[in-house]
């Protein structure tokens, strides 16, 4: 006896979603890669998907751009980094002075007060100051400089460091070595951010792929219950024997298993998926079965030449910045070496009538005036200088293993991902006769030429096959989802745009 034939556009429609060509997800508007430090301020302008809408990978991406907590770990580390900068700037602030002094008892009488303001030089070791200074009575010897005239003195100078200290000191080291802590930042925190976008590519795929499987299991458990529901009119028409329906039973609750697990694997893909998709306070949100998109997702988009992308790699400028504070630092190290000779010129006018210093406090005076300070062994500027030269040697062979290390990484993920298209293509062949077995062999019991074990064995193993076909998928996915990490391809990772 035939059976009916209900369940072949059930299944006709499930092998046509599983078949059905990769639509790819809509890529992130470009922009530069200095947006992501800066996702912490526009962050209210993430867009979220509305209830019941596909939740598509860019709207993952957008999320755990702006949200996710690592990420903004590292945009707090990056703006400790420019408030360290802005601490350092203070060593070149303009400083402000007064001071007031008298002699209340004594043989001296004098009194005298005045202001100074000083403003250190950013592109040398020394700096430039003036003032006004008034002065009463009178004061002794070795206290002169407190003279002034009837009205006062003001004064100018500046001082000029000549060798040591011109073109590097501590101030300008530190202000640089804050600079590229900066720069050093920034890249940790792109090297999370790449690390998270593609961990969010793998959940959602992973959640995709959750829903697709979950659908063949279905869709092989509709078949066994329309298929029940023939039989029992069969039975019930002394066509088929009851045994017939207990074995169906069987049929049934062992799919009702490949269901609920299916069920239970997709509630945990969407609760990882959560830790990626956030709202716009940052809290996760479990995505529902009605935002699973109806297609399978397409891999992330491979560069021609991957290994020209090595030198974006955020790690390997993390040694670049350390190679680069090395070298300030021996700068700093070879400064200690030479002589101090600072130049000191100075510029006094006094005001008003001689006061009780005398004429000697009148009119204009110039000062200039040569310090040379000379250091005679230097044994602590060579200890420092060679030990900065040792430690520029030790981070350019970490440059060198991080060069190997990212180009043997490259190189292996290239030959997953080809390889993962490939098996994805065997995946697919499988399948597609796999499917095409089980509709021959319904037909064939439908015929009364076959057997209802071997048709079971038949759909079973398409199903097996269509399994089978989504996980190389999902390898092919992870595998383009990892090269374009280990490239730093931003634009593929969602982290420029927006």
């Amino acid at each position: 006896m035939m059976r009916p034939r209900r369940s072949e556009p059930a299944l006709l429609a499930l092998a046509l979603l599983i078949a059905a060509p990769a639509s790819g997800q809509p890529a992130p508007p470009a922009a530069s890669p200095r947006g992501a430090v800066e996702a912490d301020a526009r962050a209210a302008a993430v867009p979220l998907p509305v209830a019941g809408q596909p939740l598509t990978l860019a709207d993952v991406l957008a999320a755990s751009r702006f949200h996710a907590p690592q990420v903004l770990e590292a945009l707090a580390r990056v703006r400790g980094a420019e408030a360290r900068v802005t601490t350092t700037e203070g060593a070149f602030d303009t400083l402000f002075n007064a001071s007031i002094e008298t002699r209340p008892t004594g043989f001296y009488d004098g009194a005298a007060a005045g202001v100074r303001v000083m403003q250190p030089l950013g592109r040398n070791g020394g700096n430039v100051y003036g003032g006004y200074d008034v002065s009463r009575g009178s004061f002794p010897s070795y206290d002169t400089s407190n003279n002034t005239a009837r009205l006062g003195r003001f004064t100018a100078g500046t001082l000029f460091s000549l060798l040591r200290d011109r073109d590097i000191d501590e101030r300008r080291f530190n202000r640089a070595i804050a600079g590229t802590d900066v720069r050093f930042a920034e890249n940790d925190q792109l090297m999370v951010a790449i690390g998270v976008q593609a961990r969010a590519v793998a959940a959602w795929n992973n959640w995709v792929i959750a829903g697709q499987r979950l659908a063949v299991y279905k869709g092989l458990l509709q078949l066994a219950l329309d298929r029940q529901a023939g039989f029992r009119r069969q039975v019930a028409e002394g066509l088929r024997p009851a045994i017939l329906l207990t074995e169906n039973e069987q049929n049934i609750l062992r799919r009702q298993t490949l269901v609920v697990q299916s069920e239970q694997a997709l509630e945990q893909a969407a609760v990882a998926l959560s830790l990626f998709w956030r709202d716009a306070d940052g809290n996760p949100q479990v995505p529902g079965v009605d935002q699973l998109p109806r297609a399978l997702p397409a891999p992330l988009p491979v560069a021609e030449d991957v290994m020209a992308a090595m030198e974006n790699r955020p790690d390997l400028k993390l040694v670049d910045v350390r190679i680069g504070q090395a070298r300030q630092r021996l700068a700093l190290d070879r400064n200690n070496f030479l002589p101090k000779l600072d130049l000191k010129a100075e510029l006094n006018q006094y005001v008003g009538d001689p006061g009780v210093g005398g004429r000697p406090y009148t009119g204009t005076e110039t000062k200039l005036g040569v310090t040379l300070t000379v250091p005679l062994q230097m044994r602590t500027a060579r200890g420092r200088m060679g030990q900065t030269m040792a430690e520029i040697d030790a981070f350019q062979q970490r440059r060198r293993l991080t060069e190997d290390q990212i180009r043997a990484e490259i190189m292996g993920l290239s030959i997953t991902a080809r390889q993962a298209r490939r098996l994805l293509g065997i995946a697919i062949d499988e399948q597609d006769r796999a499917l095409a077995m089980a509709s021959a062999e319904r037909r064939r019991f439908q015929e009364g030429a076959s057997d209802f074990f071997l048709v079971n064995i038949r759909e079973e193993a398409a199903a097996d096959a269509q399994v089978r076909r989504l996980d190389a998928a999902f390898r092919q996915i992870v595998a383009h989802a990892d090269l374009a990490a280990a490239t730093a391809d931003l634009k593929a990772l969602g982290l420029v745009g927006g």
